[in-house]
């Protein structure tokens, strides 16, 4: 039977009536004084007849407080839970009578509500626009409205409701009214007045399961509750607390590299546009503010279907929004919307649910239960950061369509399921998609970031300022701003992460020392640079100015210079209190060598993290890091080399039970990966005494490709970095120590014996297995035909490399000409070789080959090539020389084939959907079907 809320309340007094002697309300702010007085008697006197009966007949109900000002409310700092089960204890003790559900929950509801509004309010962050808003009571209208509340009716089965989704009751609607009516009525926007009211409301459950806690050993239909799951809910509440305390609220706080301020102190939001489903960015529309756009997809109700997809390049900024907005998230949304903050790379198990995935990811009792996401009460937002840095078997294509297809589906399921309500939002390297544009779910919402305006500079460098000071920062946009600032830096120092590296590195004058040491090497080419002899040379070279350092590199040189100079600052400035000592110029160099070793392990491991056994294991036969290690072992307990790294922009890996590290970006490992491998290939063609032979025997040569090749893609990122060091004169040096021509020939004769399967076919132990058991060792599960794979596609990639190089050099161009399948129309010429690589590369996974070098196949020499029925989908192929080819049946949807020469191929049955033939010349190519 329904009763209003009035009577539920004045059921007390009725009940024991001779007790009770019921007062006339005189208005709003009387009664709501009255449940003031109230709860302070409960508190003073406990269950004192004389001294509550006069109070409660002045209340009609306990929501009556909000006719107070807000800021009344929230400073009374009221235990209104404690007077609703204060209450209760009250009326058992004296009438003895059981309560209804109906009446129990008409009572704690209003108490847990009004709780809720008081812990929501009092957070730090609402403190400032609470006591700018109205400081008078509830105005007539609104007064009236509350009055109102206390005829509403509540049955048993509403009653149930509210207690086990209160959100979703007809008691939250109601009440929900009268708050967002009385918070617009104080003063606050109709939008802002809404979200508070739906925070308010969603932590409601949680109040009101204290006070099923609190009373229910005493009273009947909360004893029931509690039993049927309350002691479960309270744990629940208290796992989400302490994990957003502890893993989202520290976010923001934590400290920029080895800098002693925070992310928090020098973020700034950042700007996107919507990206197409080709994968193109949306040109003619206007750019979003991210966190703008975020909030919007969140909370709009046409889209919940959506996964929000944020792309970008390296150093954008995507990890640092994820850990931004999360904060953001639990400050301003939680609980409408629970953040969960997931790094993709952390992931070890991929289970064949989603569901199951996102349990074995987080790690926190509130995701134990197997129901944990079909709690009605709790709505999560799921931020995975780094979809590019999945574990190695994941980031095939196969196993990158299969995960984004399992988040999308959840993201559906989510969507029509009542019970879940769940959000996803990813985000990853723009590359990471070239090869499954057309493979991606078509429930996904995605936005690029975009560089830095100059807006978002300014921005930028007044956060900097406050950091640094005035005249270190005007210093640095003097630097930006001069005429002679190379256009490439400026282009760079509108990423985030180059922006505060190019600022850190000038605050601390790292460019002038640069600049000295660059005039010192000139001086000592030019014969003048004598000992004691430091002053500028004449000439040329007087007055150089800072920005000279960049002058005339391309974009890729300017940021090696950076990362260059980063390396540099790291080692001389950053260096660890173990090293409390001036840095000889064979310490840098041992250091460096350590660096670069980490860097090679780190993306030989998946590109995300590597053991420190492994980059030890590695170093033990390197004579010259032995003393540097020891030293350090000297001055550090635990382990030495990992302290020792952790001063170098690597830091302790997650989740890594027996020591691992990772880099604090990712683009630190890939540049310093692509220096181990330079100081390796350059190695392969020093020759010997008057120059006749090689230094490094052919045996040694072949162990080396496996050992540094053998273990999984090059990315373009390393390979352009890689490229653009070996063209790079060292300090100092009178030359280049990259031998194209001699590289070339060594790589392309073991390109050539890999095909015929020289190295893998022998009796006794091949380099592959050696190279296996290394791996194995170190918990990389690589077989030996995937290592011999993924050596043979790496000197393919580095062929294809070294062949566009040589079409910019004239000298070059007739001495290095790479055919993947022997010259056409020579004894060498094999048409057969590159289908059968495209077959034996799918040991490493369906598309292996595709996924590995599909992506630098640009002006690749295939005339005559036989690859009927081969898998190119999204291959890169502008320019190729594909005369004559026999494609039949090839899969080229989404190819890039502009300019590509393609006269009298046989085309006939091949899949040219979504294919770019601009350019493209097909005179006398077979296009049937």
């Amino acid at each position: 039977m329904a009763e209003p809320l009035k009577r539920l309340w004045k059921f007390l007094n009725t009940d024991v009536g001779d007790l009770f002697s019921a007062e006339t309300l005189k208005d709003g702010v009387d009664s709501a004084k009255a449940v003031l007085e109230l709860a302070k008697t409960l508190k003073e006197q406990g269950s004192n007849v004389g001294q509550l009966a006069p109070l409660v007949g002045r209340i009609s109900t306990l929501l009556d407080v909000l006719n107070l000002p807000l800021v009344q409310v929230v400073g009374a700092g009221l235990p209104f839970v404690s007077i609703a089960t204060g209450f209760l204890k009250f009326y058992l003790e004296k009438s003895q009578q059981e309560l209804t559900l109906a009446q129990c929950t008409a009572l704690v509801s209003q108490a847990a509500y009004l709780e809720s509004l008081q812990a929501l309010l009092s957070l730090p962050e609402n403190q400032v626009w609470l006591e700018q808003i109205s400081q008078t009571p509830a105005s007539a209208p609104v007064e009236q409205e509350i009055v109102k509340l206390g005829e509403w009716e509540l049955d048993e089965e509403q009653a149930k409701k509210a207690v086990v989704c209160f959100h979703e009751s007809r008691l939250a609607k109601n009440f929900n009214k009268i708050l967002i009516t009385r918070l617009q009525d104080a003063g606050i926007g109709a939008t802002k007045a809404n979200i508070l009211t739906q925070r308010i409301a969603w932590n409601t459950t949680r109040y009101i399961n204290q006070a099923i806690a609190s009373q229910a050993d005493q009273v009947k239909p909360l004893a029931e509750l509690y039993r049927t799951g309350g002691r479960e809910l309270l744990e629940k509440y208290q796992s989400l607390d302490s994990y957003l305390e502890e893993q989202i609220a520290t976010k923001p706080l934590e400290k920029v590299f080895a800098e002693e301020f925070t992310f928090q102190d020098i973020y700034v939001p950042l700007k996107v546009k919507p990206v197409n489903d080709n994968g193109d960015v949306a040109q003619k529309a206007k750019p979003l503010g991210l966190e703008t756009w975020a909030k919007t997809m969140l909370n709009e109700s046409q889209k919940q279907d959506k996964v929000m997809f944020i792309q970008g390049g390296p150093g954008r900024g995507k990890s640092v929004f994820c850990r931004m907005f999360a904060d953001w998230v639990r400050q301003q949304l939680h609980p409408v919307w629970t953040p969960v903050l997931i790094r993709l790379r952390e992931i070890r198990t991929f289970e064949k649910n989603f569901e199951a995935t996102l349990q074995a990811a987080v790690k926190a009792n509130f995701a134990r239960d197997h129901r944990w996401l079909y709690d009605r009460n709790t709505r999560f937002l799921f931020l995975l950061d780094g979809f590019d840095e999945l574990l190695m078997e994941r980031r095939s294509s196969e196993g990158l369509k299969e995960f984004l297809l399992q988040v999308g589906q959840f993201q559906r399921d989510c969507q029509q399921s009542p019970e879940m309500g769940h959000r996803v939002l990813i985000t990853g390297r723009t590359l990471a998609l070239q090869s499954i544009e057309r493979l991606m779910p078509n429930n996904l919402e995605r936005v690029e970031i975009l560089l830095m305006d100059k807006e978002l500079q300014q921005q930028w460098l007044s956060k900097w300022e406050v950091q640094v000071g005035t005249d270190k920062t005007r210093a640095f946009q003097q630097f930006l701003q001069d005429q002679h600032c190379p256009q490439r830096v400026r282009e760079l120092a509108q990423e985030p992460l180059l922006l505060y590296l190019l600022a850190a590195m000038h605050r601390d004058d790292e460019f002038k020392r640069r600049q000295k040491a660059v005039r010192q090497s000139r001086c000592r080419r030019l014969g003048r640079g004598q000992k004691g002899n430091t002053g500028t040379p004449s000439g040329s070279l007087q007055g150089e100015s800072i920005v000279g350092i960049f002058k005339g590199a391309d974009s890729t040189t300017a940021k090696i210079l950076i990362y260059e100079k980063t390396l540099d600052w790291v080692l001389t400035k950053q260096r660890p209190q173990w090293l409390n000592r001036e840095l000889t110029e064979q310490d840098t160099e041992d250091l460096r060598r350590i660096l670069t070793e980490a860097g090679l392990c780190v993306v030989q491991s998946g590109g995300e993290c590597a053991s420190v056994r492994m980059i030890e294991t590695r170093l033990k036969g390197d004579h010259t890091v032995k003393e540097l290690l020891e030293e350090a072992r000297k001055s550090l307990k635990d382990n030495p080399l990992r302290n020792a790294l952790a001063a170098f922009y690597l830091q302790a890996a997650a989740g890594s039970k027996e020591g691992a590290v990772e880099f604090a970006h990712k683009s630190f490992g890939e540049f310093l990966c692509a220096e181990r491998l330079k100081e390796s290939l350059e190695n392969w063609t020093e020759t010997g005494k008057r120059g006749r032979g090689f230094n490094l025997p052919e045996e040694q040569l072949h162990w080396e490709i496996y050992d540094l090749l053998g273990y999984g893609g090059l990315t373009p990122e390393i390979v352009e970095y890689l490229m653009a060091l070996l063209k790079t004169i060292p300090e100092g040096a009178r030359e280049s120590e990259f031998r194209p021509v001699k590289l070339f020939q060594r790589l392309e004769d073991f390109y050539v014996r890999w095909c015929e399967g020289e190295f893998i076919d022998l009796a006794e132990e091949t380099f592959a297995q050696r190279k296996t058991r290394q791996l194995q060792k170190q918990g990389i599960q690589l077989g030996q035909r995937q290592v011999d794979v993924y050596a043979g596609l790496n000197v393919m990639i580095l062929l294809l490399e070294l062949h566009r190089y040589a079409l910019s050099r004239d000298e070059l161009e007739a001495q290095i000409v790479f055919y993947p399948c022997g010259q056409y129309d020579t004894e060498g010429f094999d048409k057969t070789r590159l289908l059968y690589i495209i077959s034996y590369s799918d040991c490493v996974g369906i598309g292996g080959f595709l996924e590995v070098v599909g992506g630098f196949l640009s002006g690749a020499y295939l005339r005559g090539a036989y690859l009927r029925g081969a898998d190119l989908r999204g291959a890169d192929l502008r320019g190729a020389d594909l005369r004559g080819a026999d494609l039949r049946g090839a899969d080229l949807s989404g190819a890039d084939l502009r300019g590509a020469d393609l006269r009298g191929a046989d085309l006939r049955g091949a899949d040219l959907r979504g294919a770019d033939l601009r350019g493209a010349n097909l005179r006398g190519a077979d296009l049937r079907g």
